[in-house]
């Protein structure tokens, strides 16, 4: 485990092996080529993106909290391949690090530093300045292949600039629904488990944090998503033992509510289906024999959503 905790929504990852796609580096905007490095973004400030493969449209990949580019470059199995370099197979990908994201190690994030905490508005605009100033991701509208927390940034993007998105990917993303399906006590432990341990804080300030509250309120007061090709990936193990695991190993408090995890599980399925019910015709995978981290222990299923949704955004079509 890194030293300061990658959380993607409610855990922290567990027990991962970690591959590192190799990508070149270039400059001259040239979007058939590979592109590792920062982008300029104005206000003097530059975050880190990398993109590989070549045609249309292309597919930016979202992290979940305190996860950089390299969450796509994992496998749980050294023998699969990434999410990255599956899709770089059929379009252009790109991916990018946030402020304050963890990367494998003790390294922390490429981009620059911004003020804590954040809200979900925040994200989305770095993401919109991003894909604004650099040649390198290609012309939108995008496709968006989102996990856990960055399912709130996808979702927000995607109804603030309904013109730049073309499809999405939820890959168990974070619903603002837990908020309400959660008994407060539960939300409540939500909220703290989210939230890093001080000694981390001390060790690398910059650190992201989210104000949940604010960002789920960010939610609902978007705009509706259009009608676009939607597939919805959802875990479906148990969380409780992944949560008494992480207590075992240190990973996680050992003073958690011993209801959080059975109360998660009670309403994560409502979660999920609301989120497939976002725009008609979307397409709910629950069958994917994986815990939270589908892209990091079930990479294929991420790359055949996501080749789903470019091909019916190539086709013309509304649903995947």
């Amino acid at each position: 485990m890194p030293r300061w905790p990658r959380l993607s929504g409610w855990l922290p990852t567990l027990g991962v092996v970690v591959l590192v796609a190799a990508c070149g580096t270039g400059d001259d905007g040239n979007t058939s080529e590979e592109f590792a490095g920062t982008v300029d973004i104005g206000g003097g400030r530059n975050i880190y993106l990398e993109c590989a493969g070549t045609g249309t449209p292309t597919v930016v990949f979202v992290s979940g909290l305190r996860f950089g580019a390299d969450q796509w470059t994992m496998t749980a199995d050294p023998a699969s391949t990434s999410a990255f370099d599956g899709v770089a197979e059929f379009t252009r990908v790109c991916s990018y690090d946030r402020p304050g994201v963890v990367l494998g190690g003790d390294a922390v994030s490429r981009s620059d530093p911004v003020r804590q905490p954040i809200t979900t508005s925040d994200a989305v605009a770095d993401l919109q300045s991003l894909l604004g100033a650099t040649d390198a991701a290609g012309p939108g509208p995008y496709v968006l292949a989102a996990h856990s927390y960055g399912g709130q940034i996808a979702r927000l993007f995607a109804g603030t600039h309904p013109d730049e998105v073309a499809g999405l990917v939820l890959i168990d993303a974070q619903s603002e629904e837990l908020q309400t399906l959660l008994p407060p006590e539960q939300f409540q432990e939500f909220l703290r488990l989210n939230e890093p341990p001080q000694d981390s804080l001390d060790e690398y300030p910059d650190l992201e944090r989210v104000d949940f509250v604010r960002s789920f309120d960010e939610i609902r007061a978007a705009e509706p998503i259009r009608p676009q090709p939607l597939v919805v990936l959802s875990a479906d193990r148990s969380v409780a033992p992944q949560i008494a695991e992480g207590v075992a190993n240190g990973s996680l408090p050992a003073d958690i509510d011993p209801g959080y995890g059975p109360a998660l599980d009670a309403v994560q399925p409502k979660a999920q289906e609301d989120l497939a019910q976002l725009v008609p015709g979307a397409e709910h995978v629950t069958n994917t024999n994986s815990g939270h981290n589908i892209n990091i222990e079930q990479p294929q299923l991420v790359v055949d959503g996501v080749r789903d949704v470019v091909d019916a955004v190539r086709d013309g079509r509304s649903e995947p």
